[in-house]
């Protein structure tokens, strides 16, 4: 008797599905997360359904071996262009991509971005200056601020979105200053080798988790041109619509405190993980309110 294969699963329901992305957003995310919350309803579960979208190609990248990674990769970007065909397969992370991209004008191009710069990992890409990281930055996190400005909705047009990509390319540098460490053990130096020449930063002071002088000097000088894409970022906020002006200030003010812990570690990324607390973010949210509500000239 020949052997038949198991009817392929239903769908998950819309809201099984949303449910999924946001445990995934929660999960992966405090900071992201915490941001989404002040998203109105409709809007929270589509940013929830672009971030598990985004984290699932992330998590190929980083936890399987580069033979599988390569495979599956490929099926995570055709999984994506088959939700925005509005065919999605049947997983929850796909469903809520394909009810998003088919109610909001979210570009499948960004996604395209996104997949490049997660094959830069896969290929092992040197990071010879500073054009380099920016190009990483823009591709694996940029793209980002792209996928989640139609869904708030905004003016300005391209003016707000480039705005909208420096805020997401501050958020993945700040990523990268916090996990020199961890990125080493995966065998990933993003720091741009013109600068750690510069800064007479060497690879094996890098491996032995060595903080000198002027690796200190280095995280300055970078955490400096973070803080610049922040300002960058932050002005295109006032030209988004409604509450989402507070939803994405509040994650950019709890990401950039990253970089504040990062200081008062006196830049040891090595044996400690920079961080913001569940505390120290509320705290921040009045002051994330009014720095707002002065920009947009008290209309909150």
């Amino acid at each position: 008797m020949p052997h038949l294969a198991p009817p392929p699963s239903p769908p998950p329901s819309l809201a099984e599905a949303v449910a999924h992305c946001r445990d995934v957003t929660r999960g992966h995310s405090q900071t992201f997360y915490l941001g989404s919350r002040f998203f109105p309803s409709g809007q929270r579960e589509a940013v929830w359904a672009v971030y598990a979208t985004c984290r699932t190609g992330d998590d190929i990248v980083d936890e399987l071996g580069t033979g599988e990674a390569e495979a599956e990769l490929g099926v995570w970007w055709a999984r994506v262009r088959a939700a925005f065909a509005g065919n999605p397969a049947p997983h929850p992370t796909d469903t809520a991509l394909a009810w998003a991209a088919a109610r909001w004008p979210i570009p499948l191009a960004a996604f395209e971005e996104l997949h490049q710069g997660l094959r830069m990992d896969l290929c092992g890409h040197r990071y010879r200056d500073l054009d380099d990281l920016t190009l990483y930055c823009r591709r694996v996190a940029g793209v980002v601020g792209h996928m989640i400005a139609p869904i708030c909705g905004y003016s300005g047009g391209e003016r707000t979105l480039a705005h909208a990509l420096r805020l997401g390319q501050a958020m993945q540098l700040t990523n990268i200053l916090r996990d020199v460490g961890e990125d080493l053990e995966r065998g990933r130096v993003y720091l741009p080798e013109t600068l750690l020449r510069e800064y007479a930063v060497s690879r094996a002071a890098l491996e032995a988790g060595t903080v000198t002088p002027g690796y200190r000097a280095l995280m300055r000088h970078l955490s400096a041109l973070a803080r610049a894409w922040y300002a960058e970022g932050r002005a295109g906020i006032p030209c988004l619509h409604g509450r989402a002006r507070l939803a994405v200030q509040t994650a950019a003010r709890s990401y950039e405190g990253i970089l504040d812990d990062l200081a008062r570690a006196d830049f040891d990324n090595f044996r400690r993980r920079a961080h913001v607390s569940g505390p120290r973010k509320l705290l921040m949210l009045p002051q994330a309110w009014w720095e707002l509500r002065g920009a947009v000239g008290g209309e909150l």
